[in-house]
């Protein structure tokens, strides 16, 4: 039996991110994943590094439209019937969390991991050298409708509050910005400190480089068995046998099986993302751009457009919906009516926590099992801190202010 000081498990950006820190911290660590590193939401995403989404999925006017929301095949929330009585429970936690108490106290957390996204990407991507991907261009919300614009006042007021910039334009100073852009009668909100990354594929590939040349192994493997024996977590699956000192679940939306194992029940599901994608040499657009009402994002990719978002509810093992991607394919027409048959299409899962917080800490079976996922949205704009948490646990260190939200001893 092979063994290690630290196992990471998954390779996405989180696991990636983790992995690095602890091995420049002089850390013997292995990552453990049956995929190409960087293969499922890490690459797939819109990938900006989103200072400005302190807001929870969860909140009291989502919950008042809960309903039209969810069972609306068009909406930007939607469910798949078949899921419904295993999502139940999970429904059940975030009607409790949508609440206006719960919600308040979601964002105020979420506002306080966002405080230090900027810095730690900044500081990742000049070490993995990948500072050429990063963007300072600031995103854009979109407004269809003048309504829509005085309906966000309100949001777009509390994020002001917890430190968030935020401009309004009129329909033409943001025509200004981005000509291509169609009227729109509502203007857009400017988020300038956002960070848009041009390739987020690519810049998960440099950061899997720089695992390897600190020294980080790579196990392609699925793991199937996590079990604590003599002060080790043996972990088990097809071609694998290892034993560690130390476990860091790090799978994304695949992580609740292995938090089991551990002898942790967290409320995970999975959100199903989708993206469309269209080359073309020059982007139509010089930053992400969100029309509001659709749920999506207007990303200039390199040398591609790809719209990318929306939320469908229905778990790991369904096949993707012709449906959801027919909506992405519509509502880019509907800002570039010209755009042919996309080149390519793709779906993943996002790991999704009923009160919008990832989860971050030691697991109750004892620290020997270190829990990182559950980030929804914003597991891109998160994993550089999300490692700083895991390297503190790590070294001993206890759980700070801003960590204590994400215990899974909240649950």
């Amino acid at each position: 039996m092979e063994r290690t000081e630290i196992a990471v498990i998954g390779a996405g950006v989180i696991g990636l991110c983790v992995a690095l820190r602890l091995a420049d911290e002089g850390h013997e660590v292995v990552v453990i994943d049956p995929a190409t590193p960087g293969s499922g939401a890490s690459y797939g995403n819109a990938g900006t590094i989103a200072d400005y989404a302190i807001q929870p999925v969860g909140t009291p006017d989502v919950l008042r439209a809960l309903p039209s929301l969810l069972f609306d095949r068009n909406s930007p929330l939607s469910i798949r019937r078949a899921a419904l009585p295993t999502l139940a429970p999970w429904l059940l936690r975030f009607v409790r969390q949508s609440l206006p108490g719960a919600a308040l106290r979601n964002a105020h957390a979420i506002a306080a991991l966002m405080a230090e996204a900027l810095p730690g990407w900044e500081a990742l991507a000049d070490r993995i050298g990948g500072a050429d991907l990063l963007q300072r261009r600031g995103c854009l919300y979109l407004y269809e409708s003048e309504k829509a614009a005085q309906s966000a006042r309100a949001d777009l007021a509390f994020r002001k509050d917890l430190g968030v910039a935020v401009e309004m334009l009129d329909s033409a100073e943001l025509i200004a910005m981005e000509p291509d852009i169609p009227q729109m009668p509502g203007g857009a909100a400017f988020f300038p400190n956002a960070v848009f990354m041009a390739d987020p594929g690519v810049m998960v590939a440099r950061l899997a480089t720089a695992a390897r040349a600190a020294g980080v192994g790579f196990i392609t493997a699925g793991v199937e068995g996590l079990s604590r024996e003599q002060g080790l977590v043996r972990l088990t699956g097809p071609g694998l046998v290892l034993a560690a000192r130390r476990v860091v679940i790090a799978a994304g939306a695949h992580s609740k099986r292995l938090a089991l194992m551990a002898g942790d029940r967290v409320p995970l599901d999975t959100e199903r993302g989708y993206h469309v994608e269209w080359d073309m040499p020059t982007p139509r657009l010089s930053r992400p751009c969100c029309p509001t009402a659709r749920g999506f994002y207007l990303c200039p990719m390199s040398g591609r457009l790809r719209v990318a978002g929306t939320v469908e509810l229905g778990g790991l093992t369904a096949s993707p919906s012709p449906h959801r991607i027919a909506r992405l394919i519509e509502g880019a027409k509907a800002f570039f009516p010209d755009l042919e048959a996309p080149d390519r299409e793709w779906m993943g899962f996002r790991p999704s926590m009923p009160d919008s917080l990832p989860v971050i800490g030691p697991s109750r079976g004892g620290a020997e099992v270190i829990h990182a996922y559950g980030h929804g949205h914003v597991g891109l704009t998160l994993a550089p801190v999300t490692a700083g948490f895991v390297a503190a646990l790590v070294s001993g260190h206890a759980p700070g202010a801003a960590l204590m939200p994400c215990l899974p001893s909240r649950f």
